[in-house]
């Protein structure tokens, strides 16, 4: 299912509740793409662009331990990411991106390896994802699923699952 920025802004606005962003790969990608449609401001808090592992650590307060044991494409290091968003931008959803988009495997992770997930005030979603194609490509693609994964949230609120 794609899911347009579009519709992210207006659900949120709906429902009155507001979003920040953790990317790694996608470096602004989610952000900006919801920066695009006009009125986001009432539901976009902010974001961190976290490509280094100490950034991670520092403003998402992503586990120091867990960056040196796991690395950083890891479905917990994407978890501690959305909800260090979350709680830095004061949001009610924070949403996160980490993974591989190549040219070369990270943290023995194949390029295309991507985790995506959404914390939320109930609960806390990780989806691990496998792309194809160019770097462009695999960002893209990650930046829809974390489109997707964002509105299935707050779409479903009541479901719990982890992907």
């Amino acid at each position: 299912m794609l899911v347009r920025a579009q519709d992210v802004v207006a659900a949120f606005i709906a429902r009155g509740v507001t979003a920040a962003t953790a990317e790694s790969l996608t470096a602004g990608l989610v952000a900006a793409t919801l920066a695009d449609v006009p009125g986001a401001s009432a539901m976009l808090r902010g974001g961190v662009v976290s490509y280094a592992s100490e950034v991670k650590a520092q403003l998402l307060e992503v586990s120091r331990e867990l960056l040196a044991e796991a690395g950083s494409v890891d479905a917990e290091v994407a978890r501690q990411m959305a909800q260090g968003a979350r709680k830095a931008c004061g949001a009610d959803y924070g949403v996160s991106t980490t993974g591989v988009a190549g040219p070369d495997p990270l943290d023995g992770k194949p390029v295309g390896t991507v985790f995506v997930a959404v914390a939320g005030p109930e609960r806390t979603e990780v989806r691990e994802c496998h792309f194809s194609g160019s770097r462009a490509e695999i960002r893209g693609a990650a930046r829809d699923a974390a489109l997707e994964t964002l509105f299935t949230a707050l779409a479903f609120p009541e479901t719990e699952s982890e992907l």
